[in-house]
């Protein structure tokens, strides 16, 4: 019975490193990021839509929805970048007006890729499942920094 138990532990134990082996800044590592992802935040609907890596970088779009009307938009990319990966966005209003400046853009560097977590300084995507994902994001209000999770669907 201790033998059962030692070599359940240890497989246990194998299986869990085994997921979160880190995994090269290589945007096929994340590719499961891709597709059209639903959910809700700011308390209104969220729509996230990545592509398929190609020519060195995937691209999203992201829209907020509250009370029927588009709240603001987000344009993102991840790129390779030195041997690493960074995630760069832009934010812009209902009216496409961009709210950072024309040269500037938002910045999350990589830190580590595991084979269901791609952690940038400040955005971490999470996979759940093949239709299912978490990103948490910090967001700095007033000098405190709150981290917002954003629960998507895959459709």
């Amino acid at each position: 019975m201790k033998k059962l138990v030692l070599i359940l532990l240890t497989i246990s134990f194998s299986s869990k490193a085994q997921t979160e082996a880190k995994l090269e800044p290589k945007l096929e590592n994340i590719a499961w990021i891709s597709g059209t992802w639903y959910g809700e935040a700011f308390g209104g609907q969220t729509e996230e839509i990545w592509s398929e890596p190609s020519a060195g970088s995937m691209m999203a779009t992201f829209k907020l929805i509250n009370d029927g009307k588009v709240t603001f938009y987000e344009i993102e990319i991840i790129r390779e970048v030195e041997n690493s990966l960074i995630l760069q966005l832009k934010h812009f209003g209902s009216d496409l007006k961009g709210w950072e400046t024309k040269d500037e853009t938002v910045d999350f560097p990589l830190k580590e890729i595991t084979t269901t977590k791609v952690v940038f300084e400040g955005m971490t995507f999470e996979k759940v499942s093949d239709k299912e994902m978490n990103i948490y994001v910090d967001i700095e209000d007033n000098g405190s920094v709150e981290t917002v999770k954003f629960n998507y669907t895959k459709q």
